[in-house]
């Protein structure tokens, strides 16, 4: 009876530190859909964070081919069939519940941390990061499917890895293209005429990002939640998701988004490439194609990246347009530090927790999540960004000094 109770309560705290993560990657990637539209002005802002919030909601019940694949593709605690390996259900599913309970802790202190320093970096990457440094605490590198079985693409290299290097050039390609198309079409029609009809372009563009975001990147705090909960013997169908799990999750993501993620939606809107309505039409049709394909397909691409790769791809293709390639470089380095600063953390967060041991040890691990979480909340209220200056012109060297400032803090 003490280690279902134990198992019970923890199982309470991977549920709130997952909807918690929900939250996070709400407004970590509400840039990856309104940055442009607010750029150039076919949403203000306040109204953007709106719509995509409702979006995401509406989205995230469309699909669940993520939410069944997301856990079983890249750590190794479950069976082919979805069910947990009998070693974990032990205790109540005690051995599962660190595992994925620091996992969480893990994802969330990356996407924190990225969302001070205003970079683009992938919720999905650091959700993965976390749990395979939970996992490889606890189980050694065996605890990670690396490239699955071979028979086709899965593991962290096919279902991570490859979708993270192909998904941002592709749609910079799609993005590049449909530039370039768009400028030669319009070509002798004037500016003011092409900038109206495209801003109302932009806002049916940007909300097929939001819809498709909310049918990928939901998903995989659903499939996490459904795996605590079959862990634990409260649920035990491996091909569904209980409804109020889509429901609390849908309803995290989307209100993370309309908070905004203002510092986010500044870099990818202003610091990458002043974009024009042509251009951010372009980004985000080319986003919302790649993103709903892998959805179908059951890849948990991140959004960020794709994003990033489509509003990178509109520079290109537009002639004369400038590129701030220092801030590219700089989100890439994000990205490829996403996963394994993510994975130390998760693995740091089990190694204390299994240390203390017991309800004692999750407890610690989620007081130690709060307490880096609100550091870093009263960090971003020192170099506020908010809807009145996220629209802002650009500055280089003062938005580098703002960057070197939080770091070092």
């Amino acid at each position: 009876m003490e280690y279902v109770t134990t198992a019970t309560v923890i199982l309470a705290l991977v549920v709130v530190t997952a909807l918690a993560f929900d939250f996070t990657n709400g407004f970590h990637d509400t840039g990856n859909a309104m940055a442009t539209s607010i750029a150039t002005g076919a949403l203000k802002p306040k109204v953007a964070v709106a719509l995509s919030g409702v979006l995401n909601l509406v989205g995230a019940f469309l699909s669940v081919e993520v939410a069944l694949t997301v856990t079983n593709a890249v750590i190794n605690i479950q069976d082919k069939s979805g069910l947990p390996k009998a070693e974990f259900t032990a205790d109540g599913g005690y051995a599962l519940l660190l595992i994925v309970l620091c996992g969480l802790v893990g994802g969330i202190v990356w996407n924190l941390l990225t969302w001070l320093l205003g970079l683009p970096s992938s919720s999905s990457h650091a959700l993965f990061g976390g749990l395979i440094g939970a996992a490889i605490a606890a189980l050694g590198f065996s605890g990670v499917h690396w490239v699955g079985t071979g028979n086709k693409l899965d593991g962290v290299v096919g279902k991570v890895i490859l979708p993270a290097l192909v998904s941002p050039v592709i749609a910079g390609l799609v993005a590049a293209v449909g530039t370039w198309l768009v400028f030669q079409a319009t070509k002798g029609v004037a500016q003011r005429f092409t900038d109206n009809g495209f801003r109302w372009g932009q806002i049916g563009s940007a909300s097929l990002v939001s819809l498709a975001h909310g049918t990928n990147d939901a998903q995989k705090t659903m499939g996490v939640i459904t795996l605590a909960l079959i862990g634990t013997g409260h649920w035990s169908d491996t091909k569904n998701i209980p409804f109020w799990v889509k429901a609390a999750c849908a309803l995290a993501i989307a209100l993370g988004t309309y908070i905004g993620g203002w510092r986010v939606i500044r870099t990818l809107g202003k610091g990458l490439v002043e974009i024009s309505p042509p251009q951010g039409m372009a980004a985000e049709a080319s986003s919302a194609a790649v993103i709903l394909a892998s959805s179908h397909l059951g890849f948990a691409l991140s959004t960020t990246h794709v994003a990033t790769g489509s509003i990178l791809g509109t520079g290109v293709g537009k002639r004369g347009a400038e590129v701030r390639w220092g801030v590219a470089g700089r989100m890439v380095a994000a990205w490829l530090i996403t996963l394994p600063a993510a994975a130390v953390v998760g693995a740091v967060m089990w190694w204390v927790g299994h240390a203390i041991g017991g309800l004692a040890g999750a407890l610690v691990v989620f007081v130690i999540l709060v307490g880096m979480a609100g550091y870093m909340y009263a960090r971003s209220r020192k170099q506020p960004v908010h809807a009145g200056n996220v629209n802002d012109e650009w500055s280089a060297p003062a938005e580098a000094e703002v960057r070197v400032k939080e770091m070092a803090a």
